[in-house]
């Protein structure tokens, strides 16, 4: 099996192409009714990241879901996402949806979207309307991860576990579907090669590095929504 190239800096690894000849998506297509109303149209399609596969790993596939939640905002929907805690062994500080391993007990990844968003940042489901999926996409530590997309109802109280989440924040939908944001990576070491999307997002008080998976599961979003 080939050993994954670490990458603990990925702000620092170089930037080969950004995106920016590619249209941004329309803000008309960017309200609560017309994403529900894409995803109800659209019923089978190519990602255009599948991901990786465990090309990097010698685990079993094991299946994960994850939490795409839109609020929705008077200004906007806004995406919510957390900051993992710097103390974690895996991906510790970096930008993720809320979301986790399936368990025996979860009824599908709905079921898993919901459950790990409660436990992870203490969104209620009762604040979130699940309106479709996106593409499994394979992370290269051979998780299967199903992507779920809520529309999520202001109101909310959050409520970190601090043992994995340092913070939640919320970033313009329309910053993150404008490609001219889409940033290209390629990193080598010891003969192997990673490539990644990055994101990044300067906040109030700082940036956010948004990359790796989260960054492809977001073009993923992107793709399904330009057409529209």
């Amino acid at each position: 099996m080939t050993r994954r190239p670490t990458i603990t800096q990925p702000q620092l690894v170089p930037v080969t192409s950004v995106d920016d000849h590619l249209p941004a998506v329309l803000a008309a297509a960017l309200t609560s009714e017309a994403i529900r109303a894409r995803i109800a149209a659209v019923s089978a399609w190519t990602p255009e990241f599948a991901g990786d596969g465990g090309l990097f790993s010698d685990r079993e596939p094991a299946g994960a879901a994850v939490l795409i939640p839109l609020v929705q905002r008077p200004e906007g929907l806004a995406l919510l996402l957390t900051r993992r805690a710097d103390h974690l062994r895996d991906h510790a500080g970096q930008i993720s949806f809320p979301g986790g391993r399936v368990e025996p007990e979860d009824d599908g990844p709905v079921a898993t979207a919901l459950r790990e968003t409660e436990e992870e940042i203490g969104l209620s489901r009762d604040h979130i309307h699940v309106i479709g999926q996106l593409p499994i996409y394979s992370t290269v530590t051979a998780f299967q991860v199903t992507p779920v997309i809520g529309l999520v109802e202001p109101g909310f109280t959050l409520k970190l576990d601090a043992f994995e989440v340092a913070e939640a924040f919320e970033v313009p939908l329309a910053f993150l579907m404008n490609p001219a944001h889409h940033r290209h990576h390629r990193f080598e070491f010891a003969g192997s090669e990673r490539r990644f999307l990055s994101m990044p997002w300067q906040g109030p008080e700082r940036e956010y590095f948004i990359w790796g998976a989260t960054a492809a599961m977001l073009r993923n979003l992107y793709r399904l929504l330009i057409a529209a």
